[in-house]
């Protein structure tokens, strides 16, 4: 199985398994994760994802190119993770540990909040083949940390280490190995407490916002703060506040 999808409550796991290609990513992965993405999109009790890969040497060393999944992954209008995981609302924590290279941090990058081990290595290393990182790397990174290193680590193909990550930006937390996944689930639990609704409103106008000018991003705002008024949560969430008590959440 090159990918394990388990459901925890409302929490996904979702991990790359082939530990023995450091979780790099052959066609069969992509069309598998692709389609994970779409269940867990469409699964309504499922509330946040935690992707991570199996071991502790690598989430993703990126696509395997000894596969033939360039002909494949390249055939046009053909679905991809990237693709689904740009239309996802719902929050997703990456579990970075060890080597997030190319298509591997890509897929980092597609998340919301990302924890690395201490031992974890980022790079966009498709320059040293003659290609260009083509799952988002390009448009992701310079949004995420300062345009001059984003450019340097795209010409170069340079790796960074996971406290030269974090400096930077690009990942969110650093802890040792062994509290990784108990970090994320930590997260994942208290993104759990929030109203669903409002989880998914504040990821698509946050992040469609960013392609707005400001005014026009304030308006976004707008409708989804009235949108979500008129909710069954909103009004669940005003009397538990009221009742002193742990609000229940239907999202509706």
């Amino acid at each position: 199985m090159k990918v394990i999808f388990e459901k925890h409550g409302p929490v996904a796991h979702v991990t790359i398994n082939r530990p023995e290609r450091l979780n790099a990513c052959d066609f069969e992965t992509y069309t598998r994760l692709t389609e994970i993405w779409s269940e867990f999109r469409d699964d309504q009790t499922l509330r946040v994802a935690i992707f991570t890969g199996t071991g502790d040497r690598a989430f993703c060393a990126g696509s395997d190119i000894k596969s033939n999944y360039v002909e494949k992954i390249g055939v046009e209008g053909a679905r991809t993770p990237y693709s689904v995981m740009l239309e996802l609302t719902k929050p997703i924590i990456a579990a970075i540990n060890g080597h997030a290279n190319g298509g591997g941090l890509e897929q980092a990058l597609a998340c919301d909040i990302r924890v690395a081990a201490e031992h974890s290595q980022f790079g966009l290393g498709e320059v040293r083949l003659g290609w260009l990182p083509g799952g988002g790397g390009t448009q992701r990174l310079p949004r995420l940390i300062p345009l001059g290193r984003a450019l340097e680590m795209l010409y170069t193909g340079k790796r960074i280490n996971a406290q030269a990550a974090l400096k930077l930006g690009l990942v969110d937390y650093v802890v040792p190995m062994p509290e990784l996944m108990s970090k994320c689930e930590e997260i994942a639990a208290e993104i759990c407490k929030s109203a669903p609704l409002a989880i998914q409103k504040i990821k698509e106008v946050a992040l469609r916002g960013l392609d707005l000018p400001l005014a026009g991003g304030l308006r976004l705002e707008r409708d989804a703060y009235e949108w979500l008024t008129k909710t069954h949560d909103a009004s669940e969430g005003a009397r538990a506040f009221a009742e002193k008590r742990a609000p229940v959440w239907q999202g509706k």
